[in-house]
């Protein structure tokens, strides 16, 4: 039967010494530094394919004083 860790997790290859939290803080900061940069530059990315597409479906043009939507001829 696997043992469990003080917070309850399952314990079942040992501790192996590896992983995130073994490693100095300058390397965890290198590698953190570069998760932020992708999530960054993801962003403005997806921001211009949401800005491409609104112009493509003629989305540009919004509010402003046209007609409200119904053709116009108030009688």
């Amino acid at each position: 039967m696997a043992s469990k860790n003080q917070s309850g997790n399952d314990n079942r290859g040992g501790n192996r010494g590896g992983g995130f939290q073994s490693m100095d803080e300058d390397k965890q900061r290198r590698i953190a530094s570069k998760g932020g940069q992708a999530v960054s530059q993801d962003r403005e990315h997806m921001s211009e394919i949401g800005r491409k597409g609104g112009e493509a479906s003629g989305g540009g043009n919004r509010g402003g004083g046209g007609g409200g939507g119904r053709g116009g001829n108030d009688r």
